[in-house]
């Protein structure tokens, strides 16, 4: 087997910069702060939107703030469809683990995936005991 690198056939590498600016002054890049966001109704809606899904989804409590506690921010991200234009803008709001100590910043986890192995295993426990599945 002859490999591209031995053919001399070499995909070129593209460097990206940051292209974090201010929401106000460009439409379709991301913002770089909330005080950014806050000023663009599009991002404003997408954050309002994060939002609500995370209350509806009820999966964690609003505690009183101390100072000894690592917060959570804001992520944004501009999504594309696949001729380049504009899909929609997201704001995730999120915890940044690396700054995060157990038992201060948080007590329990919930990690809403299913893994793979789960179903698996789920499956053929029935099977090995000769159960039915319904």
């Amino acid at each position: 087997m002859v490999t591209r690198y031995q053919r001399g056939i070499f995909k070129s590498k593209i460097y990206t910069s940051s292209h974090c600016l201010s929401a106000a002054l460009v439409q379709d890049l991301e913002p770089c702060s909330v005080k950014d966001a806050l000023l663009d109704p599009k991002w404003l809606a997408a954050m309002q939107d994060e939002f609500a899904a995370l209350a509806n989804s009820h999966n964690w409590d609003l505690v009183p703030n101390s100072s000894d506690m690592n917060l959570i921010g804001w992520v944004f991200r501009v999504k594309y469809k696949s001729d380049g234009s504009v899909l929609k803008y997201k704001a995730c709001l999120v915890a940044k683990g690396f700054n995060q100590t157990p038992g201060i910043d948080f007590s329990e986890t919930f990690s809403p995936v299913i893994k793979a192995t789960t179903i698996e295993v789920i499956f053929s426990l029935p099977v090995f005991l000769d159960w039915d599945i319904q």
